[in-house]
């Protein structure tokens, strides 16, 4: 093999080949281009920055373009951006808010009337699934024997309205859709609903109420989920009924996902 020359790759690296096509062309090991370019100063790109070059470039296709994500996926993906939000320190979270607001105000009316469209559409879909919860809470309670108030407002100061109360139990029951830990309509909101909810629960608590928390992580809601959701609710009902529970036990989550039919 004839003798490389050293300038002539780095100018293709910087023109963006990556190493790869380099070392194919003068039919060589990617390693030596590599080795090549470190030697001579030049910094190699990450693995996500030559991925990104790749696709932009068309050398490679999107390995999701034209499939469908999965339910499970999308609720993957979202948790992970989730859990990365609460990770985020302060100076970046700030940043990341005043970069969205920037690509809103520059989208086209087109796509915000869009985006705005299918996020009305998720909104309906959790409401219609919270709905069917609450309403067969509503009837085992009722069958229970318990007086149970259905959407109550001006319970606690602010503009809340509690989804079931048990004023002979002075406890709450909140069922909580998708929107409500997850990104379903983008991270700003998902940060003003979060804030919105535990404010809720500490007026709750510090009120005297007990709270039962149901958070929602299925996308549709079978008559046997209803059912499993009915016996934890009604299990946690029962030991309220026995004992109030003191002030730091007042808050009681219940997480129903894909684990239960």
């Amino acid at each position: 093999m004839s003798e490389i020359n050293e300038k002539h790759i780095i100018e293709r690296y910087l023109n963006n080949e990556s190493t790869y096509q380099i070392a194919e062309s003068l039919k060589t090991y990617t390693k030596k281009i590599e080795r090549i370019l470190k030697k001579n100063g030049i910094k190699l790109r990450s693995r996500s920055e030559a991925q990104k070059l790749a696709l932009e470039s068309g050398r490679n296709e999107h390995p999701t373009k034209g499939r469908k994500r999965t339910q499970e996926e999308k609720l993957k993906i979202s948790d992970g951006v989730h859990k990365n939000w609460k990770n985020m320190d302060e100076g970046k979270r700030q940043e990341f808010k005043e970069g969205a607001k920037e690509r809103w105000n520059n989208m086209s009316g087109e796509k915000k009337r869009q985006m705005q469209e299918l996020a009305g559409r998720a909104l309906h879909q959790t409401s219609k699934e919270g709905s069917k919860i609450e309403k067969s809470l509503q009837k085992m309670l009722m069958e229970m024997g318990y007086d149970v108030i259905m959407h109550k407002k001006n319970l606690i100061e602010g503009n809340f309205e509690i989804d079931l109360f048990l004023p002979a139990l002075n406890t709450i029951i909140e069922v909580d859709g998708p929107q409500h830990f997850l990104p379903v309509f983008g991270e700003l909101k998902l940060q003003e609903t979060i804030k919105a909810d535990s404010k809720k629960n500490g007026l709750l608590v510090s009120k005297g109420y007990c709270v039962i928390r149901i958070k929602f992580l299925k996308k549709n809601c079978s008559f046997k989920t209803q059912r499993t959701i009915c016996s934890l609710v009604e299990k946690e009902i029962s030991k309220i009924e026995e004992k109030f529970p003191p002030k730091q036990k007042r808050l009681i989550e219940l997480e129903i996902n894909d684990g239960h039919s």
